[in-house]
């Protein structure tokens, strides 16, 4: 069954407007607090409001995010929304054509950038950082020996158990963003 807040892009184009590092950044900032302003992305981001603006207009056009004009103030405020809580793309969407391809490879590339630099930043902070969350951060890994169709249902129930963590109910307690990521793929040790 297909998830409703789960865009599965099949266009290279909207592939192209997430290929970007403060793109793919303004849709994180969104995702984790929700609508915003231009001058609270800007804030959050350390770019410029004019620099903003432009991306979201760009992320815009790939109808990846939505203005929001019922929580403006007045008619100066201008407030943007993701349009759906992720994008998920097949690589084999976009294997009849190279150039779109090549789209999707940067993308996906762009996308483990961010990754990995969300882990190193977290590696990279001061200790007392750290101290706050205890055992909590981890890292794991796995060789596994698996057919196709045994990693589709791994990825699947993985995409279901980060779903339902992000899901549960609010009970009153203070909590921070924290990032989580899995890799599958084939591959030799």
């Amino acid at each position: 069954m297909e998830n409703p807040d789960v865009r599965h892009v099949t266009d290279s184009r909207v592939l192209a407007a997430l290929a970007h590092p403060l793109r793919r950044r303004l849709m994180d900032v969104l995702k984790v607090y929700g609508p915003s302003t231009v001058g609270l992305l800007a804030e959050r981001t350390g770019q410029a409001p004019a620099n903003v603006s432009h991306h979201l207009k760009v992320l815009a056009a790939a109808e990846l995010v939505d203005e929001a004009p019922e929580l403006a103030r007045d008619r100066r405020e201008r407030w943007w929304r993701l349009r759906t809580r992720a994008v998920r793309w097949s690589h084999t969407d976009f294997d009849g054509d190279p150039a779109a391809r090549a789209v999707a490879d940067a993308a996906s590339s762009l996308n483990l950038d961010r990754h990995v630099a969300l882990v190193r930043a977290w590696y990279a902070a001061a200790e007392d950082a750290h101290a706050a969350w205890g055992d909590g951060p981890f890292s794991t890994d796995r060789w596994l020996h698996l057919t196709p169709e045994e990693l589709a249902e791994l990825s699947r129930e993985v995409i279901e158990l980060f779903a339902r963590w992000a899901e549960r109910p609010d009970d009153g307690r203070e909590r921070r963003p924290v990032f989580l990521f899995a890799h599958g793929v084939p591959g030799q040790p």
